[in-house]
């Protein structure tokens, strides 16, 4: 789970800066927004659960 956040959040990055650069595909840019807040939604919903049920 966590390397599907990764790769997502990577793609999300790279995706926002093709879209950024080129006018043509700026619909690139709002992928690569909602790709980025998918990733860290997911990785802070991993995070909070992860640690509810370490607690010693």
């Amino acid at each position: 789970m966590n390397t599907l956040l990764i790769i997502a959040g990577i793609v999300a990055i790279v995706l926002l800066l093709v879209g950024g650069f080129a006018q043509a595909v700026s619909w690139l840019l709002w992928v690569g927004i909602v790709l980025l807040v998918v990733a860290v939604i997911g990785w802070i919903l991993n995070y909070v659960s992860g640690r509810r049920g370490h607690t010693v």
